[in-house]
């Protein structure tokens, strides 16, 4: 394996000592210790926790080898110096690296340095007592195999267990802080927010149920930061009625009326609706009354539930428990989403129930918050950040949304969510709508509920697929202006769910703001990273709060590097860049000649192909989206006459795309309607990742003793293939200016076109070939007519541009 540690913190050897002794490896029994002998072996038995009796310990010692042929017992008793051979043999092992497949008990520094594990100064072959302290220090700061620090694999043993109920404030150890407070004691409560807006129309101010989680040692006065994650899933969902609502996408592409709209015509203007009156509150009270036994969690959240934060969860309008309706990503959603900030900073009331209107404060909160999540949940995150509400102080965005249209649309074109053929915005609505689940409350918004999703379906507008005032009012990069929060964005460079557009625009929207961004790319598609082996994913969140919610100088921004994107030919292989997408990339034209992509002009003619299956394969393709996709690729002979293949010869050195690649056509199609799509290509005989990570251990993180666990996972190598998707788009002819202004489309015209593809970041191996595939109908994302339109490309004129990483 490779280990990638992007989160240790550079630090001093008069702090490396005080932090070992706030931890209580340096206590007054061994903090004058001379032999570094001596001093091992006090640090190693307060690592084997297990270990009650010295003949315990002993056991213990000789499952270990210090070299080839002596246990750690016979070492420690017979050894007058410690060998930083010894000492890094004993220190793999303790890493859980196995001896023979990891390492040579022979040469172990070598071993480190492979798997990238952090070795300490030392000037002979021998450790001193200073350089054993620091060597310990970085020991417990280095991730073991399992992809945790040596530190957080002892704390899920219980070695903070003696600080439970002790201390008074967060612990810090390498500038992160530790999991040093009783999850098992920690206080459930809910609480309902007053929201400053009436989603249901009902007359009354929405009421929002919350659910909190936060340390005992709140009530003892700690204030604490807080880390909140807006699910819409929280509350529960209507599976069986999402799927009624599921939109058929085997139907005819239709021809749009050409109109002559300006942005102006179709741009979003908040109401000027009043908001009903506060309620009138009727006392205060320090407690809850009423509490749950389990959250939805979110395992990072609990990972840090231990470590002296708070957490929140909260659906928000429409929700079981909330009044409102759900309106899928709007302005009251975002409205809906902040409100809980600003109980938490103090600015709006929450009451203990929905009748007695008895105000509870978060007298707890040091009013500091960030949010976290995934897809919706992340996206709600960046809707929060474009209110620029008072007290968020960071978003982790991962996989979220920053368009709406981005999301459910695609230059003119009704385009599914990766794997979510016919969904749009009223399903989601409805998946979501978890008042549903209680008969009482939903019989009395029945009516107003049936309204509302029929004022959505009309709003999305399957029809055209044109950009209009409804996915104006939930496209957030018109708000990015008012970003303040420190943004730190994760992604998946092979999400078609939330496809990579929606991560670049916010990445490069906010880059004059005057906030701290950072991101992370994956090559996975629509998942969490927090639980992979290669990456310090919770270390570098720990950092990134513990800075920005706790206020302590801990070098995060400076340490985080700007980019950090996992590299798609090698496992377990992270590396850091200044940027990501940069426009001021060179861009790499190449023309369209015959079927190959070439920098000058062999030779061009007219291609055509059709969009028009025969019947049987036609229904094998729509349900059976997997299979189109490979066999679009491999030019299989069903597909032949429905596409349009280039490729390059094989390059003759590595190849890096950063960026958004483009295609400029001169096109026609043989009807007044037509859309076409585009895929880019690595052709090439290649191990390649899998699509989705392996499992490499099922509950095997602990997030600290004795509470919660996630599985261990990876990306691994999948059988060798002969090619990959790096990336795609799409475009409706009619819409060749952009997304709301519909053109004529004469039959037998030619027309310019410029589509811009989905961002990407991927390394193209020597002796591959770059492919680009025109087609029509995606069968994965577009609309399915099988009507029978022939499409001509004039080659002379078409061109492919990539971007082509700087270093």
């Amino acid at each position: 394996m490779k280990n990638n540690q992007f989160a240790i913190r550079p630090t001093e050897f008069k702090d490396q000592i005080e932090e070992l002794k706030t931890i209580g490896f340096l206590d007054k029994d061994n903090e004058d210790q001379t032999d570094p002998i001596r001093l091992w072996k006090s640090f190693l038995s307060k690592s084997f926790l297990e270990a009650k009796t010295s003949s315990i310990f002993e056991e213990k010692l000789k499952t270990y080898m210090a070299t080839e042929t002596q246990n750690l017992n016979e070492y420690l008793d017979s050894a007058t110096h410690l060998s930083v051979k010894a000492f890094y043999n004993v220190a793999l092992q303790l890493l859980k690296f196995n001896p023979d497949v990891d390492f040579d008990f022979n040469d172990p520094l070598n071993a480190m340095k492979k798997i990238q594990l952090m070795i300490a100064n030392h000037n002979n072959d021998s450790f001193n007592i200073d350089e054993l302290k620091s060597a310990w220090y970085w020991l417990l700061a280095t991730h073991n195999k399992n992809g945790q620090t040596y530190l957080d694999s002892l704390a899920a043993k219980g070695y903070f267990i003696d600080f439970y109920g002790k201390v008074t404030k967060p612990m810090l150890f390498n500038g992160k802080t530790l999991p040093v407070f009783d999850p098992h004691k920690l206080i459930h409560e809910v609480v309902y927010v007053e929201s400053p807006q009436d989603s249901d129309h009902d007359g009354k101010r929405d009421l929002l149920k919350a659910e909190i989680l936060r340390p005992q040692a709140t009530e003892n006065g700690l204030k604490v930061p807080i880390l909140y994650t807006a699910s819409p899933y929280n509350q529960g969902t209507n599976d069986e009625t999402g799927e009624k609502l599921t939109h058929n996408v085997n139907v005819p592409l239709k021809h749009k009326v050409p109109n002559d709209l300006q942005y102006s015509d179709i741009e979003y203007h908040a109401s000027n609706n009043e908001v009903p009156a506060p309620r009138s509150i009727n006392g205060e009270t320090k407690h809850a009354e009423e509490d749950f036994s389990r959250e939805n969690s979110y395992t990072l959240n609990d990972y840090f539930l231990a470590r002296g934060f708070a957490v929140a969860y909260m659906a928000g309008i429409g929700t079981k428990d909330s009044d409102g309706l759900r309106t899928t990503g709007d302005p009251e959603e975002t409205i809906s989403t902040v409100s809980l900030i600003k109980w938490l900073t103090g600015e709006l009331p929450a009451f203990t129930n929905r009748t007695d209107n008895i105000e509870i404060k978060a007298w707890w909160s040091n009013k500091k918050v960030a949010m976290t999540g995934r897809s919706y949940l992340g996206t709600l995150a960046t809707a929060a950040a474009t209110s620029g509400v008072k007290g968020l102080k960071t978003v982790i965005s991962e996989a979220a949304i920053s368009n709406w249209y981005d999301y459910y649309r695609d230059g003119g074109l009704v385009i599914a969510p990766g794997g979510f053929p016919g969904e749009d915005a009223d399903v989601l609505a409805e998946e979501t709508f978890s008042r549903r689940l209680q008969p009482g409350d939903f019989q009395k918004i029945k009516t107003s509920w049936n309204k509302q999703l029929k004022d959505i379906a009309n709003g999305q507008d399957r029809n055209t697929g044109d950009y209009n005032t409804f996915w104006d009012a939930r496209n957030y990069h018109k708000s990015f202006k008012n970003i303040t929060a420190d943004v730190f964005m994760v992604h998946g460079l092979n999400d078609w769910n939330v496809k990579p557009r929606n991560v670049e625009k916010l990445w490069n929207g906010i880059k004059y703001n005057g906030v701290t961004q950072k991101i992370i790319l994956h090559q996975g598609q629509h998942i969490y990273i927090n639980a992979f082996r290669s990456i310090d994913y919770n270390d570098i969140i720990n950092l990134w709060l513990t800075y920005e919610l706790l206020g302590v100088d801990n070098q995060a921004k400076e340490i985080i590097p700007n980019v950090i994107i996992q590299d798609n030919t090698k496992p377990e292989n992270w590396n850091a860049y200044k940027d990501w997408s940069n426009n001021n990339n060179e861009q790499v034209e190449y023309k369209l000649s015959n079927d190959k992509l070439v920098t000058k002009y062999i030779q061009s003619n007219n291609e055509s192909f059709t969009d028009f299956l025969p019947e049987s394969d036609f229904n094998f393709y729509s349900k059976h989206n997997d299979t189109w996709q490979h066999d679009l690729i491999a030019n299989d002979n069903k597909l032949k006459n429905e596409q349009l293949i280039f490729k390059t010869d094989p390059i003759n050195t590595d190849l890096i795309i950063d960026g958004k690649s483009h295609i400029q056509l001169k096109v026609s199609s043989s009807q007044n309607i037509g859309l076409l799509s585009f895929q880019i290509i690595d052709y090439g005989e290649a191990k390649r990742l899998n699509a989705s990570p392996t499992i490499l251990g099922k509950n095997n993180l602990a997030q600290t003793y004795d509470w919660r666990e996630d599985d261990l996972r990876e990306f691994t190598y999948a059988s060798p293939s002969p090619f990959k998707m790096i990336t795609k788009g799409h475009i409706n002819l009619q819409n060749r200016n952009n997304n709301y202004k519909v053109d004529e489309l004469k039959p037998d015209v030619f027309y310019d076109i410029n589509v811009e593809l989905q961002p990407t970041f991927y390394k193209l191996l020597k002796g591959h070939q770059l492919g680009l595939i025109i087609y029509a109908t995606d069968f994965g994302m577009t609309v399915r007519g099988n009507q029978n339109i022939t499409y001509t490309v004039q080659t002379r004129d078409s061109s492919l541009l990539i971007p082509i990483h700087k270093k």
